[in-house]
């Protein structure tokens, strides 16, 4: 069946798992950057409560795609770490909303320095004009994805 499947579509098949393979390894390495004891796919939960700086966890829940549940054993965890916190919600007394505690904010701004400053390296050579490219069009192939 395979050999059914044009060539560009079999190209980006590999193109992306060797992405998503490469992603892993990072994600292991930037959360430990974070926090010693940190879960690699806490990272991107950190990554959303740095821009969204205030966010209740139904919201985060279904933004992420993940059940409450789930999320508030994560956060449950980076609570533990001293990395987030919960406030009670202004507007919804039952409600909680997540941020980042300012160590957080600080061990995360500075591993993403580091995963920036390894982007920056591999990209150095490439002109603007295609790493404006290559941004939009990964914009475009995650938002298909959403």
């Amino acid at each position: 069946m395979e050999d059914h499947l044009p060539e560009p579509l079999r190209a980006v098949e590999h193109e992306v798992t060797a992405l998503l393979r490469r992603g892993r390894v990072l994600s292991w390495e930037i959360a430990r950057e974070v926090h010693p004891d940190l879960e690699p796919n806490a990272y991107g939960l950190l990554l959303w409560l740095r821009r969204c700086d205030s966010v209740r966890l139904t919201d985060l829940a279904a933004r992420l795609g993940v059940g409450k549940g789930t999320l508030s054993r994560q956060i449950t965890g980076l609570e533990a770490l001293g990395l987030v916190r919960r406030d009670p919600d202004p507007t919804d007394r039952r409600a909680w909303r997540l941020s980042l505690t300012e160590e957080g904010q600080r061990r995360f701004d500075a591993a993403r320095a580091s995963r920036l400053g390894s982007l920056r390296r591999t990209l150095r050579s490439w002109p603007t004009r295609d790493v404006e490219e290559f941004g939009r069009l990964l914009r475009r192939f995650n938002d298909a994805l959403d």
